[in-house]
């Protein structure tokens, strides 16, 4: 009985001490091993409801190579299976099994960035969006009426209605997330700024601003010209004078516009041709930045009623039509 008894026991303790090698062994392989790595960064997206086991596949397909069935128990063993969050994720050459477990555990997502520039048409966006690796399309096949309803915009047209500016997200956000973020930025902006116009401005509503805005963006990149210019669009409507800027001319040309504005095309009559109608045009003609929509609600006060570029970014101001004239004659014709 004595010898069975310490058959066992060595019996026994061979195994304790064979399972506390392997669980020393698999340990060190989750903390101190290296994953193979196919490339220096690995970019993965991890979906909604994922097990251990599908990610552990989603990562080798990937290019970051590991025992599936030990990454599996790593995870059931350390509690972490019900932990992994869905997102996206970056391996770097040299992470460890236990390290990359933790990151999806804690949801410690990589991020991208799309910057909408001040100034870009609404179909400038959306291609952006578009061409943009990281972004999930899923607004093909939805019209414009559609994607404002979605918003619950109270306008016709989306021109104007998203913020310029630069949006971090997570590698799988939807265009439309993107946008709506951009919407709601411009209408809190448009809204906080609109509070504290300048007294008595010829504009009917923080859309009107909007619209204003979009000009002033259009016409000017100069900083220091845009109070004057938003200026002067707000001198000719309180007089009744036609706008008569460039750029609602080429938006209402569409496609049609090959770089140039002919005479025949200041003439030909659309809702955006500031020269065959009054006052403002119906929608925005591109996307403002706070610069523009601060010079819009808070004009610079001067008798201008003209401007022209001066072929350096700035503009040639003047209070008369003569005065115009001559600036044209020698900023546009190079003549003295």
């Amino acid at each position: 009985m004595k010898r069975i008894a310490s058959y066992l026991l060595y019996t026994l303790l061979a195994a304790l001490a064979a399972a506390a090698l392997a669980a020393g062994g698999a340990w060190y392989w989750a903390v101190h091993h290296a994953v193979g790595m196919d490339a220096e960064r690995i970019d993965y997206l991890i979906d909604p409801g994922s097990s251990p086991r599908s990610v552990a596949r989603l990562m080798g397909r990937a290019g970051i190579r590991m025992d599936e069935r030990a990454f599996v128990a790593l995870a059931r063993v350390t509690g972490r299976d019900t932990l992994i969050k869905a997102g996206a994720y970056e391996a770097q050459r040299g992470d460890t099994p236990w390290e990359l477990l933790e990151r999806m555990a804690n949801g410690d997502m990589t991020q991208t960035r799309l910057t909408l520039v001040e100034g870009w048409t609404y179909q400038r966006i959306r291609q952006a969006l578009r061409d943009s690796p990281d972004v999930r399309q899923t607004l093909q096949g939805v019209s414009d009426e559609q994607l404002l309803q979605r918003l619950g915009a109270a306008h016709d047209s989306p021109e104007g209605l998203f913020y310029p500016d630069t949006y971090v997200f997570s590698p799988g956000t939807a265009d439309f997330d993107i946008l709506r973020r951009a919407y709601h930025a411009q209408q809190q902006q448009l809204a906080a700024l609109w509070e504290q116009r300048d007294p008595d401005l010829p504009l009917a509503g923080p859309y009107q601003a909007l619209i204003l805005a979009s000009i002033v963006e259009k016409e000017t990149g100069h900083s220091q010209d845009r109070g004057k210019v938003a200026g002067v669009f707000v001198n000719r409507l309180r007089l009744g004078m036609p706008l008569q800027t460039d750029p609602t001319v080429i938006y209402g040309m569409g496609k049609a516009y090959q770089g140039r504005i002919r005479r025949k095309d200041l003439a030909a009559d659309t809702p955006w041709n500031t020269y065959t109608r009054a006052g403002l045009p119906p929608t925005p003609i591109a996307s403002s930045g706070r610069a523009s929509l601060l010079a819009a609600l808070h004009p610079d006060r001067h008798r201008y009623l003209y401007f022209v570029s001066r072929g350096d970014g700035t503009s040639e101001f003047s209070e008369t039509l003569l005065a115009h004239n001559r600036a044209v004659s020698k900023y546009i014709l190079g003549r003295p």
